[in-house]
C-alpha cells in the first residue's frame, strides 16, 4: 500500500486539511481533489473511484468526505481499514465536524495522521496508542515546572517570613514610642523597607515623583500586606485635608470583598440550614429505588440567643423517619413539631453546626421521584438509532436548578443529529458523552425532550446519570414557623438556608 495523501474535503471538492505522506507539489494535490467530484457516480454508491493514475478512497463525513488518494497498485482492504482508522480520528478531537472545527483543530489533526501512515505506509497503531503519542509530554518541561513551582514556593514563604518580621518590628516600635519607624528593620536591600504611610503616599498619591528604582521596593512591600492602622489613619487625614485620594487595586480590593461577604450579610445569628441529598437507580425498563436523606441543621453565634427553641411545620403525608438528636426534647417535636433541648435553660452550643433532626426515606414508587427521565432508544433499521429522553417534574412544588442529564455516546461514529431539544445540549467527543443541560425546571416547564439520532445500538446510551440541585423548597415540607427566646419568649431573627442535590441518580 502507497498512500499519497489523506484530506478532508467538501463535497465540492474544496479542501479544509490536507497530508501529503510522498512529495508531492500543492497545484498536483489541488488538481487532484478538485478533480474527485467530478468522478463520483451519484447513481451508485461506492467507497472508492479510480482514475488512470491514482484511486479515491472515501467516506462521507456528514456534510464532507474523508479522502485517501493511494496509487492502483494498492491493497483496497488496507486502503478500506486505513479508511475507518482516520474516520475515527477526527471525532477525537473536533467536537462537531464541520468546517470551522476542523479548521481550529487543523494541526491536531495532522500530527494524528502523521502517527497513522509513515512515508505512504500503513502504521500498526490504534486510537488510543494516537491519543498516546500525540500528548508529547516531555520529562524536561516537567522537571522546569517542578523546579519553578519549587522556587516560587520558597518565594512565597520567604515574604511571608519576612512580613511577619515587617509586623514584629512595627509592634516593637509602637511599645518603644515610636509608631511607624520602620526603616531601621532589615529589609531587601541597601535601601530598607518603607513605612506603611510613605509606602501608600507613593502608591496612592496622584502623579508621584519618585526615582524610578523604588517603585519596585514599594510596591513589593505593599504585596507583602503592612495591614495597619497608620495606613488608614494617612488615607482619612489625606481626604480630610480635600486630597484626592486614588487607587484602582484599593478599590478593585474592596469591591471583591463586599462581593464575597455579600452573603455573610444575610446569615443571622440563629441560622437553620436544610440539607437533603437523594440517592436514585432506576432500571431503563422500570423499577427503581429511591433513598433521601435529610439534617436539620442549626449555628447560633449570640450568647445571648443560645436558649431557644424553633417551631416548624411538617406537612409531609409520606412515610418520613425521623430521628431527633439524643439532648433534644422528642416528645414535644413529635407532638407540636418545636426543637428546643430537654433542658429549656441550657442552650445550645455556640459556633458550631449542630444536627438536631435528621430523617431518612425510602421508596420503590416512582411517583415519589422529583424529576423522572424516561429514555427511549429505537433501533431505526439503517444502522443507527432514534433516540427520545423526556423529562417530568413530578412535585410541581419544587424548583430544580442546574439539571444535567449525561447520556454517554459511542466512540468513532460522530456527532449526534439532535433534531429537538429543551434547554442546551452539547457532545463532548474525548469523553463520550451527550450533556443535556436545563438550567431551571419547575412547574411552567414541568415536561421536556431531547431528540437525536446517531448511528448505535440502544445498549449503548446507558448508564444515565443526572445531576439538579434546589435551594428555595426542600423535598420534605418543613417551614420555619419562628424561633422563640425560652425564658422572654420574644421573637428572635434568624436565616434560613435550604440545600437539596444529588448525590448519585442513575438508570442503568
Amino acid at each position: 500500500m502507497v498512500l499519497l495523501a489523506a484530506a478532508v474535503c467538501t463535497k465540492n471538492g474544496k479542501a479544509i486539511i490536507s497530508r501529503q505522506f510522498v512529495e508531492m507539489t500543492r497545484s498536483r494535490i489541488e488538481g487532484l481533489l478538485a478533480a474527485f467530484p467530478k468522478l463520483m457516480n451519484t447513481g451508485k454508491q461506492h467507497t472508492f473511484v479510480e482514475t488512470e493514475s491514482v484511486r479515491y478512497v472515501y467516506q462521507p463525513l456528514e456534510k464532507m468526505y474523508m479522502l485517501l488518494i493511494t496509487t492502483k497498485n494498492s491493497n483496497i482492504l488496507e486502503d478500506l481499514e486505513t479508511l475507518r482508522l482516520f474516520s475515527r480520528v477526527i471525532p477525537e478531537y473536533c467536537r462537531t465536524i464541520d468546517e470551522t472545527s476542523i479548521q481550529e483543530h487543523s494541526f491536531d489533526l495532522i500530527f494524528a495522521f502523521d502517527e497513522v501512515v509513515a512515508l505512504g505506509y500503513r502504521e500498526s497503531v490504534n486510537l488510543a496508542q494516537i491519543r498516546t503519542f500525540t500528548e508529547m509530554e516531555s520529562h524536561d518541561e516537567k522537571l522546569f515546572l517542578a523546579v519553578r513551582k519549587s522556587q516560587e514556593n520558597e518565594t512565597k514563604a520567604t515574604m511571608r517570613r519576612k512580613a511577619k518580621e515587617l509586623q514584629q518590628a512595627k509592634r516593637d516600635d509602637m511599645r518603644r514610642g515610636t509608631p511607624g519607624r520602620m526603616s531601621s528593620g532589615g529589609g531587601f536591600g541597601s535601601n530598607g523597607i518603607k513605612s506603611g504611610s510613605d509606602i501608600l503616599a507613593q502608591t496612592l498619591a496622584p502623579e508621584p515623583s519618585v526615582p524610578k528604582s523604588a517603585p519596585s521596593r514599594s510596591n513589593r512591600a505593599m504585596k507583602l500586606g503592612a495591614k495597619n492602622k497608620d495606613v488608614d489613619n494617612f488615607v482619612d487625614k489625606l481626604i480630610a485635608e480635600g486630597e484626592s485620594v486614588r487607587s484602582v487595586n484599593t478599590k478593585s480590593k474592596k469591591s471583591d470583598a463586599a462581593k464575597v461577604q455579600a452573603p455573610a450579610a444575610m446569615i443571622e445569628s440563629v441560622h437553620i440550614r436544610i440539607e437533603e441529598k437523594f440517592k436514585i437507580s432506576a432500571g431503563r425498563d422500570g423499577g427503581m429505588q429511591m433513598e433521601l436523606l435529610g439534617w436539620f441543621g442549626l449555628r447560633i453565634t449570640d450568647p445571648e440567643n443560645g436558649a431557644i427553641r424553633i417551631k416548624t411545620n411538617i406537612d409531609d403525608d409520606r412515610r418520613v423517619q425521623m430521628q431527633t438528636h439524643p439532648n433534644v426534647d422528642k416528645k414535644i417535636f413529635q407532638a407540636s413539631g418545636i426543637v428546643g433541648l430537654k433542658n429549656p435553660k441550657k442552650p445550645f452550643p455556640l459556633k458550631q453546626d449542630v444536627n438536631v433532626v435528621k430523617w431518612r426515606f425510602q421508596t420503590t414508587e416512582e411517583s415519589h421521584v422529583p424529576l423522572l427521565i424516561n429514555c427511549w432508544p429505537n433501533d431505526n433499521g439503517e444502522g443507527g438509532c432514534d433516540v427520545n429522553i423526556e423529562y417530568e417534574l413530578q412535585l410541581q412544588k419544587l424548583e430544580l436548578i442546574d439539571v444535567v442529564i449525561v447520556i454517554p455516546i459511542p466512540s468513532g461514529v460522530g456527532s449526534p443529529n439532535v433534531e429537538n431539544v429543551d434547554g442546551e445540549y452539547k457532545h463532548d467527543s474525548r469523553k463520550n458523552i451527550l450533556e443535556w443541560s436545563i438550567p431551571v425546571i419547575d412547574a411552567s416547564n414541568s415536561t421536556g425532550v431531547l431528540d437525536f439520532t446517531i448511528a448505535a445500538s440502544p445498549e449503548d446510551f446507558f448508564p444515565i446519570n443526572i445531576s439538579f440541585q434546589s435551594n428555595k423548597k426542600s423535598y420534605t415540607d418543613i417551614d420555619i414557623v419562628g424561633v422563640q427566646h425560652c425564658e422572654s419568649q420574644a421573637a428572635i431573627k434568624h436565616s434560613v438556608e435550604r440545600v437539596m442535590v444529588v448525590d448519585k441518580y442513575e438508570i442503568v
